[in-house]
């Protein structure tokens, strides 16, 4: 079996060790040596963007929170229209860097469509300067609210952050999130906060059995006031 090589590494701002490797034509991902994402299975990152446009299917303008390797990005610019437009917000610039150098055609060279937008940063920043700017938010960042790998990344799960996410979509806005597993609890503060909320499993690869993943599916509620 072909080894592992590291083909970059960066620190985070917080001490977090980033590493991009390779075997063969694999690809990984690891956040200080835990895998966060892979090219080998990415039919739940599909799954995240196509879930989300069945819900709004007349959206135009998308939010994504995490890069990752492209895949989400890729699976909403194949839906999104011709004059659609896609921000994508990353923290970390190496992510950015190593999908314009190294791993972009695993998803067509996503950030070459000039519907795409990239800001380097925290997404919760991105949602909370929005009022009303996005049909669909899709976030795909750490393992979902109920297995995070970076405390610091709470914030987007809790009260404050669904409040925020439903205060930047449009009135018939949809919000997306992917997971590692299940978290009922999620599911309730969606509805509790202004939306109709659910937990779809989905398969990490098609025709993949075992343990699935979860795309939380939060369309936003529209009250008597807003129609």
């Amino acid at each position: 079996m072909l080894p592992w090589i590291t083909v970059d590494q960066t620190r985070t701002a917080d001490g977090t060790v980033l590493t991009l490797a390779r075997r063969g034509t694999e690809w990984e991902v690891c956040f200080d040596g835990l895998v966060l994402m892979s090219s080998r299975a990415h039919g739940s990152e599909d799954d995240l963007a196509r879930l989300a446009f069945a819900r709004v299917p007349q959206a135009r303008t998308v939010l994504i929170g995490g890069l990752g390797l492209g895949f989400s990005l890729r699976a909403a610019l194949d839906i999104l229209g011709p004059r659609g437009k896609v921000v994508v917000a990353e923290q970390s610039p190496s992510v950015v860097d190593w999908n314009r150098v190294h791993v972009g055609g695993l998803a067509g060279q996503p950030l070459d469509d000039p519907r795409v937008t990239v800001r380097v940063g925290d997404v919760r920043e991105r949602i909370r300067e929005a009022r009303a700017a996005y049909d669909l938010i899709l976030l795909d960042v750490d393992n979902g609210p109920a297995a995070l790998i970076h405390g610091a990344n709470a914030g987007l799960y809790d009260a404050t952050g669904i409040v925020a996410c439903h205060a930047a979509l449009k009135k018939v806005g949809a919000l997306a999130v992917w997971a590692a597993g299940p978290d009922d609890r999620y599911v309730r503060r969606l509805q509790r906060s202004g939306f109709d909320a659910s937990a779809v499993r989905v398969a990490p690869r098609p025709g993949a059995g075992g343990r699935k993943h979860v795309v939380f599916m939060a369309v936003k509620v529209v009250t008597r006031r807003e129609r």
